[in-house]
């Protein structure tokens, strides 16, 4: 009898429309073997292409080819082998991934939501189909002696994070190989069936060569301001830089100093120099992944979009022309498979601890990469030493270089020498020439912060904003931003604006456009935002009022005054506010802001190197026995002995956005400040694809409570969109326009929503 691993719709009974078993098992575990290469786990990588599909090896699998409606588990009978010919340590990590390279990383005990524990499955409970012992013919082995070195008998927590690691990264170079495959023999049997084709991308030595060509021009075209100067002599010392052997670096600069170009250029260069494969550039918030993506495109000359991939919820595929290149779009967002990657830190983050086949696939690619994590210092501490194992993982085994690019650094480093907190990253390398001369010359000489001592109501605080031609005012809530704005409003003064998360993207987008305009055009402008406007957005104002919050945010409010050093000398108000009725800031945020005045009232210059040190030491000492709140790294040391991982709780647990609230989406917005009318593409709705439609519909999405959306879908204020059809349960319509205010966006008087409107956002 012959064994198939997939057959075309047409295959029966012409066989040669058949993929041969063997064939594809071997092919499978060629290219798992060389995705894992570089780190040594090439056979253990062999071994699980050759076993993962074992269970095809039964009659009852070849009847399912044949069109038997009877659903088969074909992944336990290759597990079963693995951990009987490898023994209960390499053998697991093999069972984990073979058994789970459709379904996804199983518990390895205990029961899981909806998954089968890797325990039961591999028990004799568990009943499978016998296969055929022809495979020990067709398939060969290799030995538990051709496997790499790993740390079977950890004796530190990190050690056995290793191990999982590994684990995870083994079920990456699997399913990528497995899919890979499949799509290969699908393409060249069936022409209707054939996969885009990709032109390659250009050689990270081209890359290096384009941005250097750029930067160049950039130099020249650039006003001979004191900013731009040490913008260059930043650059300069940082690709200087390149040369170091792979591992941990940090980039200290003050926001403003150019710290995107300089880590991309740092990132090229020494990946030309050490033979590495891609760059990663980790970003936290989806608002800046476009202007980054964007910037990079510029600099690359990338016209096709060959070259920068940005990957994140939101991304509009359709912007890419033609059902091939969508195609091609699609896959390379699945694999990473590009040159230079832009995405978000939860993309990043909640993939390295994924149990999802399609989220994990990408991550053997994160090998001889140079990661960018850019503000660094935003990574909720719930998670931050998970988070921290993770990023030293990849720098000690995985060979890839890892850039801390943040405006306050020392903010995951270990507990010596100064702030840090147990578990931190040791062996970390500064890049830039002088933090401390760098902050003096750019930061202290451009913004200076005013600690306002008595606290302010919004009388007063609406007085000081009128007074201004040209201010920034940054609250903690949503409530507040918008009756701090409608205040403003009402005295019909020119150029008041509001930003804010209850606008969807697409209209903050707009009004972003018009209000740079306008300060460039020295025209007036009174914004009122929530912290949104803080990172990453190419802002610059003359005043920037900061109502009190962590140390980290003030920073950032800090760099969008006075951004380009235009003026002598800009000014940041931090002011306490009068607490209205239901406005008490959030208790995370009172907490930080409690620890911000203590530093600021120790240390004239709250910018200062000495006391953001003072503030991350006080942060993580009074959250220290938070930084891993779902106790993810001791669930895994408890499973040292047994490697029992509990893979699908893990990936439950690690969540990096709180899911209390839910999405609304925006149909139409009428004319307003700074922007046109709008609504959404026509036929938008009809996209058959629930993943496409997902994303496209990211740009006009606002966040609402549950029971806030609830209540509008009860008071038919909004309808449900094809929820039985594609499963898409978000995607709740706005019916009542009148709801959704061209200014200050989704306004509902609903006791939930006001409750939840002291959310910071």
């Amino acid at each position: 009898m012959e064994f198939f691993a997939h057959s075309a719709p047409e295959a029966e009974p012409d066989t040669q429309l058949r993929h041969p078993l063997a064939i594809h098992l071997q092919d499978t575990g060629k290219l798992a073997a060389r995705f894992l290469k570089a780190v040594n786990g090439n056979e253990l990588g062999r071994a699980a292409g050759l076993l993962h599909d074992l269970g095809k090896y039964s009659t009852e699998f070849q009847a399912r080819l044949a069109g038997s409606p009877q659903r088969v588990d074909h992944a336990t009978a290759g597990a079963r082998v693995a951990l009987e010919k490898y023994g209960p340590r390499i053998g697991k990590i093999l069972a984990f991934c073979i058994a789970g390279h459709h379904t996804g990383l199983s518990d390895g005990r205990g029961g899981g939501e909806g998954r089968t524990s890797l325990e039961y499955r591999l028990g004799d409970d568990y009943v499978i189909p016998e296969i055929d012992a022809v495979w020990e013919q067709e398939i060969a082995l290799p030995g538990s002696s051709d496997f790499s070195t790993l740390t079977l008998c950890p004796t530190r927590c990190e050690e056995a994070f290793g191990v999982a690691f590994f684990t995870r990264m083994l079920f990456s170079a699997l399913v990528d190989a497995d899919r890979t495959d499949t799509r290969a023999w699908f393409s060249g049997e069936k022409s209707k069936l054939k996969a885009p084709s990709r032109s390659p991308s250009p050689s990270i030595r081209e890359l290096q060569r384009r941005l250097g060509q750029h930067l160049l021009q950039l130099a020249g075209n650039a006003q001979q301001t004191k900013i731009n100067g040490l913008r260059r002599q930043v650059l300069q010392h940082v690709r200087s830089q390149a040369e170091q052997a792979p591992g941990l670096f940090s980039l200290t600069v003050p926001t403003g100093g150019g710290k995107t170009l300089a880590s991309l250029a740092f990132a090229l260069d020494h990946a030309v120099r050490h033979g590495l494969k891609r760059v990663i550039y980790v970003i936290p918030y989806i608002s800046i992944v476009d202007q980054t993506a964007r910037t990079f495109r510029r600099a690359l000359s990338d016209e096709d979009g060959s070259i920068v991939l940005e990957h994140h919820s939101a991304f509009d595929e359709e912007r890419i022309s033609g059902r091939e290149g969508q195609q091609a779009l699609r896959l390379a967002m699945e694999t990473w498979d590009r040159p230079i990657v832009v995405t978000t830190a939860v993309q990043f983050y909640e993939s390295l601890f994924s149990d999802r086949p399609s989220r994990c696939r990408k991550l053997h690619n994160l090998a001889e990469s140079v990661v960018i994590l850019d503000e660094a210092q935003t990574l909720p501490l719930a998670l931050l030493q998970p988070c921290v194992a993770a990023i030293r993982e990849l720098a000690r085994n995985w060979k890839a270089s890892v850039v801390l690019c943040t405006a306050t650094q020392p903010a995951l480093h270990a507990l010596k020498p100064a702030a840090g907190f147990a578990g931190g990253l040791e062996d970390v390398r500064e890049l830039a020439p002088d933090p401390q001369a760098l902050y003096t010359s750019i930061a202290a000489q451009r913004t200076r912060i005013v600690k306002e001592h008595e606290p302010i109501d919004d009388v007063e605080l609406a007085s000081h904003l009128l007074g201004v031609r040209q201010v920034l005012c940054i609250v903690n809530t949503r409530r507040h931003g918008r009756e701090l704005y409608e205040r403003i409003r009402a005295e019909e003064a020119e150029g008041v604006f509001h930003l804010t998360t209850a606008l969807c993207a697409r209209h903050r987008e707009q009004k972003l456009r018009h209000i740079i305009e306008r300060l460039k055009d020295d025209e007036p402008v009174r914004l009122v935002a929530t912290s949104l406007i803080e990172a990453g957005v190419d802002i610059d104002f003359p005043m920037v009022w900061r109502a009190e919050t962590g140390l980290e945010s003030i920073i950032q409010a800090a760099g969008r005054c006075n951004r380009e050093g235009r003026r002598e000398l800009g000014t940041v108000h931090v002011f306490k506010s009068v607490e209205a009725e239901g406005r008490r800031p959030p208790p995370a945020i009172a907490q930080f802001a409690a620890i911000a005045r203590s530093v600021m009232r120790q240390h004239a210059d709250p910018l200062s190197l000495e006391a953001i040190e003072a503030y991350f030491r006080e942060t993580y000492w009074v959250t220290e026995d938070r930084l891993d709140r779902e106790g993810i790294l001791a669930e895994i040391w408890k499973r040292k002995t047994s490697f029992d991982f509990p893979f699908q709780k893990i990936a439950r647990d690690f969540r990096m956005i709180d899911t209390a609230m839910e999405p609304v989406i925006i149909p139409s917005c009428p004319a307003g400040a700074g922007h046109r009318t709008w609504k959404i593409p026509e036929g938008l709705l009809d996209q058959p694809r629930a993943g496409a439609l997902g994303r496209q519909l990211q740009r006009y999405v606002v966040q609402i409570p549950p029971k806030a959306r609830a209540n509008l879908l009860a008071s038919g204020a909004a309808r449900l969109v094809r929820e039985q059809e594609f499963g898409l349960q978000f995607v709740v319509l706005l019916e009542n326009s009148d709801l959704y205010n061209a200014e200050t966006g989704l306004d509902w008087d609903d006791p939930f929503y006001r409750a939840a409107e002291s959310l910071v956002v």
